[in-house]
């Protein structure tokens, strides 16, 4: 009997002991090892609000302030802490109805019901006053401050860009990011955004029972203060930005002008654009979709991205390449042969110089002819894939058919045919009637205007460019850097002697009699130019090159009015100078011709219907 109780004493014990181990077994897990429900807990007294850095402005070449940042909150919620609350006042202090309160609500909670979301994006500040003074009533609810960009000018919108929340894609593939951060989308926003976004910093903050903040956890010692973001200094004059955006203010096209000698960007416009404020804020959703079903495309920056025939200005690269690989020389005359191709009248070009001026198609097909039908030196024999490659090696070696590296996302290369394209294409085979059309800037010759402008800098610097640029440096006032590669030549590799006779031709389509844009001639400025009239869809493309002054160059422009009847002299070269112009003097004295291409619509109605003619000027 004994026996027996005392081994029920045993077991008895044994299993307190057990329990006793497991309780305290648990109660060490609970305390050291799971931090669970100290989270929990810190999650009812502390509030972690990350402190969101001031974004870098962005200011023109002359100091100007493009952008800067307004102050707005977010109305964040944690959906556990919410109690009772009177929803017809919270609703009618945040401008919202009941039915978006319960669907934010439900939104909330199905993230997550312990970590805070944002309720309600980008407040302004005028908003948020009303309720601030109420947000004690509204337990589970506080505000996170943040800016938002602001665009005093109202222009420029294709350089500057927009910023936009980040999506999972994003934060997955950068761990920055967080959910309900914000990243530059396009522009220079986009391009700089490491640059310009500076770094987060966080501040933990004590909260009571009533969600009243009760000031620092242990007096800020794990807080880390946000850094602001650094300043870009642009190439742009803001000035002569809002002159090109009033031109194209009811036209499709696009102007872009350059420094020769810098590369530095002066203008840069898409038509039509947008106010870049729009895109800002809790309107941006709405004014996105009205823009991108926009039929006449807003959104599309179609100096980086739109790839048009370049018409007869690809005849000043042509001579130029024909006299390098010494087919022609600057002497070189051919017949205006309407046979080989349609041609306005004029008399027929005894040199490449006249060539440039009268732009005759003809003499560029011939032209062409022996650049493609070349003498292989490996076989002795005429090889139009020979010239072809050569040709297409020194078209790119002047921008074309290659990406340009200018400091803003989405450029496009052009395309400049070579042969394993028409091998495909023309399977049987292919020879220069085949691809003829290149030789005056149509067939499969495609550039982006920005490429064209480069190649007006190009000419105008006799034979080198600097990658064309949008900002000049960045940093703040006491140590501005700048990119190396915006400072750095880049030759074409064609002869230096044979430049000049391309700025002498260019000069005569301005300045002389049988040129075709006397409309662009600018007293006491000497420009030097060059038209052309692309086919497309619809009625032809207006295009016009040009750089001024003639000698020491300060301005190189490309313009592009789509769907513009008359040619490239009755449109696009009148147009670039009065850019040209405004650059120089600061003021345009052409006071009823500036009226009249302002005001002028000559563009075709969307949608295009009527097919493309055959008419090259």
């Amino acid at each position: 009997m004994k026996d027996t109780f005392s081994s029920r004493r045993i077991t008895i014990t044994a299993i307190f002991i057990v329990v006793g181990i497991i309780y305290i077994i648990r109660l060490a897990h609970l305390q050291i090892i799971d931090d669970q429900y100290a989270r929990l807990a810190d999650r009812n007294a502390l509030r972690h609000v990350t402190q969101y850095p001031s974004r870098g402005l962005i200011y023109d070449r002359n100091g100007k302030l493009l952008v800067y940042n307004e102050a707005v909150y977010d109305l964040m919620v944690i959906p556990r802490q919410v109690k009772e609350i009177d929803t017809n006042e919270f609703c009618s202090l945040l401008k919202i109805s009941k039915e978006e309160f319960i669907k934010k609500m439900e939104k909330a909670k199905k993230y997550s019901s312990y970590s805070p979301s944002t309720f309600e994006k980008q407040i302004s500040k005028e908003d948020f006053a009303p309720l601030q003074e109420k947000l004690y009533k509204f337990e589970g609810f506080y505000a996170q401050s943040r800016t938002l960009r602001f665009y005093p000018d109202s222009v420029a919108c294709h350089i500057l860009g927009y910023i936009g929340e980040v999506n999972e894609k994003i934060i997955e593939e950068n761990p920055y990011y967080k959910k309900g951060d914000y990243i530059g989308m396009s522009g220079l926003e986009k391009s700089y955004e490491e640059i310009l976004r500076g770094q987060k910093g966080s501040k933990i903050t004590l909260v009571d029972v009533h969600n009243r903040e009760k000031g620092s956890f242990q007096d800020g010692m794990y807080d880390t203060l946000a850094i602001a973001g650094q300043n870009l200094y642009s190439t742009i004059d803001i000035e002569l930005q809002k002159y090109a955006e009033k031109i194209m203010a009811n036209k499709r096209g696009c102007i872009v002008a350059i420094e020769p000698s810098t590369g530095e960007i002066l203008c840069f416009v898409s038509a039509p654009y947008y106010n870049p404020n729009l895109l800002v804020g809790r309107i941006r959703g709405k004014n996105y979709k009205k823009l991108s079903e926009d039929i006449s495309k807003p959104l599309f920056n179609r100096v980086l991205m739109a790839e048009y025939p370049p018409g007869s200005i690809f005849k000043i690269a042509q001579s130029l390449i024909a006299l390098d690989m010494g087919v022609i020389t600057p002497n070189t005359g051919f017949g205006c042969d309407k046979g080989l191709v349609g041609c306005h009248n004029h008399p027929s070009a005894s040199s490449v110089r006249e060539a440039i001026k009268m732009s005759c198609n003809p003499y560029f097909y011939r032209v062409f002819q022996r650049v493609v039908q070349r003498t292989n030196p490996n076989t002795g024999k005429i090889d139009s894939k020979y010239g072809l490659t050569q040709w297409n090696e020194a078209a790119k070696r002047m921008g074309f058919g290659t990406r340009l590296d200018i400091d803003l996302p989405n450029a496009r290369k052009g395309y400049i045919p070579d042969t394993t394209f028409y091998n495909k294409w023309y399977p049987s085979g292919w020879n220069f009637y085949t691809i003829y059309s290149n030789s005056i800037g149509q067939g499969e010759v495609g550039v982006i205007p920005l490429q064209m402008a480069n190649f007006a800098a190009l000419v105008a610097n006799r034979g080198w460019f600097i990658s064309p640029h949008i900002v000049r440096n960045f940093g703040d006032e006491t140590q501005k850097l700048k990119y190396k590669k915006y400072s750095e030549k880049h030759y074409s590799m064609i002869a230096s002697n044979y430049w000049d006779i391309a700025v002498e031709g260019m000069y005569g389509v301005v300045h002389e009699g049988g040129g075709t844009a006397r409309r662009a001639r600018i007293e006491d400025i000497a420009v030097c130019g060059k038209t052309g009239t692309a086919e497309n869809i619809g009625d032809d493309h207006s295009v016009f090159i040009c750089f001024a002054p003639k000698n020491n160059p300060q301005i190189a422009v490309a313009v592009y009015i789509e769907n513009a009847q008359g040619g490239g002299g009755t449109w696009a070269a009148p147009i670039a100078s009065l850019i040209v112009e405004k650059h120089i003097r600061g003021t345009v004295e052409r006071e009823e011709m500036e009226k009249y291409y302002i005001e002028t619509n000559p563009c075709q109605p969307l949608p295009l219907k009527r097919k493309i003619k055959t008419k090259k000027k």
